[in-house]
């Protein structure tokens, strides 16, 4: 049976870019209450507590609900908006992209713009625009025209895609995958928890502001305070045209990945050879990849207290960090499955075992 797409769909239609995660957060708590026992740390991380057959090993699931987005800086005399990141942008993914700055008042519409094209010099042509020399306009005529549609400094502004189901619905098209697919796959899992003996406590952890530091990883490790964990994501699928099977390794449809190393952490070897053995003793396909550069929850969270044995499992996506990323139904069912199964590995002995 294919996965439901409702919380999919809701959880990438939701707005949440670093430090405003409260429509995500909203969302998990609909979803989560009737699985466990909610908690919270005071950057607004939410948590909820699956008690299994014993209280410990405590492990401990973590997705964060933010999406890369923008902040307000600054607005000119003539009412254009001068933006700042949050997150990881590529200059060209944006530029011309239609976003909404969330005011106290409401949403307000409005699109990245540049210099056009058409006056160029021969010599900018061949270079792409950089966020410095954007803008966004809202419409607005004056700095007072757009203070009066609400927007100051400091409001958050989320760059807009669509949800589409694609591939005769296999394929899901839509915002924010980094990491809502992470998230709906954590909730999955927790509910296929709900029926299944497991012999620990499990703690499921959306997480905030993580694009911009890991920074709910952390504060949330100190609520929890696990004995493992396993940080749910994406992972950079290499089976678009242009990339060479040296720089990334994924591909979508071919299973969830685990990483091998990335720019924040190197997992716990133990643990990775246990969902290894997982995955094929249950007959669920996987991946390895790797990451030089960039970072996730478990580089804060396997630093916590005097070390949390911890391993990353990613769902292979295409074109994150931008307004549209696409991923495979099919690789997020069977990551459901392998968090469960090695859930359900996870007892006093082999958490024991994890560590040197």
């Amino acid at each position: 049976m294919a996965p439901d797409t409702r919380l999919l769909r809701e959880l990438s239609e939701a707005d949440g870019v670093p430090a405003f995660e409260h429509e995500v957060r909203t969302i998990l708590r609909a979803h989560m209450e009737p699985l466990g026992t909610i908690e919270h740390d005071r950057l607004g991380s939410i948590i909820v507590k699956k008690r299994g057959s014993a209280d410990r090993p405590s492990v401990m699931l973590a997705a964060h609900m933010d999406e890369v987005g923008l902040i307000v800086r600054s607005i000119t005399d003539k009412g254009f908006l001068r933006f700042q990141p949050l997150g990881g942008w590529w200059d060209p993914v944006i530029v011309a992209q239609p976003v909404v700055v969330k005011t106290r008042a409401g949403g307000v519409p409005g699109v990245i713009g540049s210099k056009p094209p058409h006056i160029l010099t021969e010599e900018e042509r061949k270079k792409f625009p950089e966020k410095k020399e954007m803008f966004i306009d809202v419409g607005a005529s004056s700095s007072e025209d757009a203070k009066a549609m609400g927007i100051m400094p400091g409001d958050p502004i989320v760059v807009k895609g669509s949800f589409v189901s694609m591939a005769g619905g296999n394929l899901l098209m839509g915002k924010a995958w980094d990491d809502r697919v992470g998230c709906a796959a954590m909730v999955e899992a927790i509910r296929a928890l709900k029926d299944v003996d497991h012999p620990n406590t499990v703690y499921a952890a959306g997480t905030v502001q993580e694009e911009v530091g890991l920074r709910g990883a952390r504060t949330s490790a100190w609520v929890i305070k696990p004995d493992v964990c396993l940080a749910l994501e994406v992972a950079i699928a290499a089976d678009t045209p242009g990339l060479r099977d040296f720089e990334a390794g994924a591909s979508v449809s071919c299973g969830p990945v685990i990483f091998t190393s990335d720019g924040s952490m190197i997992p716990n070897p133990r643990l990775r050879d246990l969902v290894v053995r997982a995955a094929e003793e249950d007959r669920i396909p996987y991946q390895f990849d790797s990451m030089a550069g960039g970072g996730t929850d478990a580089g804060q969270i396997h630093m916590s207290f005097t070390g949390v044995p911890s391993l990353v499992l990613g769902i292979p996506t295409r074109y994150i960090h931008s307004p549209n990323s696409i991923f495979s139904l099919q690789d997020y069912q069977h990551m459901v499955d392998l968090i469960v199964s090695v859930v359900r590995r996870l007892d006093e002995g082999a958490v024991a075992s994890l560590v040197p």
